[in-house]
């Protein structure tokens, strides 16, 4: 007996068996096709899913048998002892190419050049010192000192030429000041292997037991030491120098000793078949080597020469005779020669020659040229600005020119006064042991400092990278001949007053001419440039595992991947570690408004973030009452 149902009848429709299969096969493909589709950014999940995938699809050789033999352990290892020993191996040559590129190699370049060439300048000089009138009394006072000095130590009786012993007394109280200078810088002699000075009534001196020097002692007189010297005149010359030094120093305008005599002392000129004039020389005075000329110094007209051969260049005819110098200071005759690029100083005692009298001496040229590179691959200067050495001389940089210098700016800086030989800073003076009593003593000092690079002048001082060096090659014969001195003798005292007793040693000739046309440049390229390297790094890469550079930019992109993958590991288990601690107590609350007033300075409690799980319920559209049962379940309802 059935009963009606309450509140109406539950309305149900069927679904057909064959679109329920399709609607189901739909949501599969939709989800298999969400879950094909590429994103923006991938990841992996693990680093053995990274590296499988790297070594199965990178083009670098060997990484396949990495995961292709994982089944044969053996085999695994052993291309993995390989492929780890190859890239170690690989990046063993890469550090060995990087240490040959920052070390900046450079390949020498040799050229050859033809070409007219500008005649470089030439320096002469007379060799002697000039007894300047300006001076001239007291050299005459210091010769006298000195030969008294050598009759005392040698019992050597020196003749006078240039000054009279009965002249000394009426210069008493002129030679006064200089004898007591003289006296505190004594000329002595000692033995060897002791320091211990001889007394007034020694013996002769014996070369094998005796040494010569003079005592320098400081300001105080509390410390001296012994400039001694093996050979006596090696001795007498360096004492009577620096008293000569101190002389000239004394002489408050340097015009004064500008007595300059070129007709006197050049007795012909000729370049390139025309003789000289006055324009084409300039004049200076050097403290040992007296009058000196230098040709072809003037910028604005140089000398070219037409022709290579010696009757294109420069030829001067000398005047070699002694005659009113000072023998004490200079043991030589004849001339000294430099030959040097225009703009540069004359150094005469570093890069001169001496021409010996009664000779032609013939020098043949050749002109060189190194230009070297600069920055990171030589050690040189463009111009000397980022020299930190002041330039004192009125001339290009040069290392010469930066390391005297450095010694002159260390001389005034230690001695209070400059060195005489160099040129004078800003506001310094000429040391003189009147106004400087010590001067000496603090020269000889840093003199040695300065010989041992304690300074640093040596490696403060750098090498331009531009040099004009010229090779010399000389040739002698005599002149003139034994036939025709008659005639060149008497021909040039016509013409030059030449009358001297020796002719055979009174004059010299100098012939300077360029061998050839041809100069060599000697230049610098860098020898592993940036092409270079990344054309060696390809080659070793290859060579190690045949790939490119698309190859490297895989191996770049497998270090982002896993540096990436061990940022997400890292979080994840950050993450984790924070939800599994325990939480606090949970809070109370109180009706009373008294525990409502707490402080608000109180921590605040923990907050924890709690993810719910949404799970979709499946459709219920097609769940739907089968047969009178369920009418009756649901009517009894």
């Amino acid at each position: 007996m059935g009963t009606a149902p309450r509140g109406g009848s539950v309305k149900t429709g069927k679904m057909p068996e064959g679109e329920k299969t399709r609607q189901c096969k739909q949501e599969e493909q939709q989800q298999q096709k969400e879950e094909e589709r590429e994103g923006l950014i991938e990841f992996y999940s693990s680093y053995q899913e990274l590296f499988q995938f790297f070594c199965s699809n990178t083009t670098i050789h060997g990484a396949i048998r990495l995961v292709c033999s994982k089944k044969n352990k053996m085999k695994t290892a052993f291309w993995s002892v390989l492929f780890f020993l190859t890239f170690g191996l690989m990046y063993w040559q890469f550090g060995i190419l990087y240490r040959e590129y920052f070390s900046y190699p450079v390949n020498l370049n040799l050229n050859l050049n033809s070409d007219r060439l500008t005649f470089p300048a030439v320096t002469l000089c007379t060799l002697n010192p000039y007894r300047y009138s300006a001076i001239r009394k007291k050299l005459d006072e210091l010769d006298q000192i000195t030969h008294q000095t050598l009759l005392d130590l040698y019992d050597y009786n020196m003749s006078l030429a240039q000054s009279d012993w009965s002249t000394l007394s009426t210069r008493k109280r002129s030679s006064r000041s200089l004898l007591h200078h003289v006296q505190r810088h004594p000329l002595r002699r000692q033995k060897r292997d002791n320091l211990v000075n001889l007394p007034e009534n020694s013996p002769s001196v014996d070369k094998n037991d005796w040494k010569i020097g003079f005592v320098l002692c400081s300001e105080n007189n509390k410390d001296c030491f012994h400039q001694a010297y093996s050979s006596g005149v090696d001795a007498v010359r360096e004492w009577y120098s620096f008293h000569y030094i101190n002389i000239l120093a004394q002489m408050p305008d340097a015009k004064a000793l500008d007595e300059s005599d070129f007709e006197n002392f050049i007795y012909a000129c000729r370049f390139n078949e025309a003789t000289c004039d006055k324009a084409n020389y300039t004049h200076f005075h050097h403290p040992l080597y007296g009058n000196c000329y230098t040709f072809n110094d003037n910028s604005s007209s140089l000398w070219t020469s037409s022709l290579p051969g010696i009757n294109n260049g420069l030829s001067l005819v000398v005047r070699t005779e002694q005659n009113d110098f000072i023998p004490l200071l200079s043991t030589v005759t004849g001339a000294r020669v430099m030959v040097h690029d225009q703009n540069e100083p004359a150094f005469m005692d570093d890069g001169g020659f001496n021409v010996r009298p009664g000779i032609e001496t013939s020098i043949s040229m050749r002109k060189e040229m190194t230009v070297r590179l600069g920055g990171s691959y030589s050690d040189c200067t463009e111009d000397g600005s980022d020299v930190p050495v002041q330039n004192l001389y009125s001339s290009r940089y040069t290392e010469q020119v930066c390391i005297r210098s450095c010694f002159q700016l260390n001389m005034v800086k230690r001695c209070g006064c400059a060195y005489y030989f160099y040129p004078l800073p800003a506001g310094a003076e000429y040391c003189d042991y009147t106004k400087h009593i010590a001067w000496g003593y603090c020269y000889y000092k840093l003199l040695a400092e300065f010989k041992a690079d304690v300074l640093g002048c040596f490696h403060k001082c750098r090498k331009p990278c531009k040099m004009t060096e010229y090779q010399l090659s000389a040739g002698y014969s005599r002149w003139p001949s034994a036939v025709s001195e008659d005639w060149v003798f008497y021909m040039l005292s016509q013409q030059n007053k030449y009358n001297i007793t020796s002719k055979r040693n009174g004059v010299a000739k100098v012939n300077i001419f360029f061998e050839e046309w041809n100069y060599k440049t000697n230049g610098e390229s860098p020898a592993f440039t940036v092409v270079t390297l990344l054309s060696q790094l390809g080659n070793q890469w290859s060579l190690w595992f045949g790939s490119s550079v698309l190859s490297v930019m895989e191996l770049a992109e497998l270090i982002l991947d896993f540096i990436a993958i061990t940022f997400i590991l890292a979080l994840r288990w950050f993450r984790s570690r924070q939800q599994l601690s325990p939480p606090g107590p949970p809070p109370v609350s109180h009706d009373n408004a008294a525990f409502q007033d707490e402080a608000p300075g109180l921590s605040a409690p923990h907050r924890f973030t709690i993810e719910a799980v949404v799970t979709m319920l499946p459709s219920y559209n097609s769940l739907e009452p089968r047969g009178p049962s369920r009418d009756g379940e649901v009517g009894h309802e």
